[in-house]
């Protein structure tokens, strides 16, 4: 296994910690509009709730590829 995943796993890891540390501190508060962006689709009636969060899931597909272009270039 090379010397570099390791690393790679323990900044990964690090990083989880972090965003959930920020996530529990803020009450969720601080990403309360992640999944009501325009876009987003949301259905609601009487026995019945449908909802596919498209925008959001463009928006994170973004970052992480944005995230994981940044590790490969280091």
């Amino acid at each position: 296994m090379p010397p570099q995943l390791g690393k790679l796993l323990v900044i990964a890891g690090l990083g989880i910690v972090v965003l959930g540390a920020v996530i529990w501190l803020g009450g969720g508060s601080l990403f309360s509009w992640f999944g009501r962006l325009p876009g987003d689709i949301r259905i609601e009636r009487p026995n019945f709730r449908f909802y596919a969060p498209i925008v959001s899931m463009l928006l994170l597909s973004l970052v992480l590829s944005a995230i994981m272009w940044l590790v490969r270039r280091l």
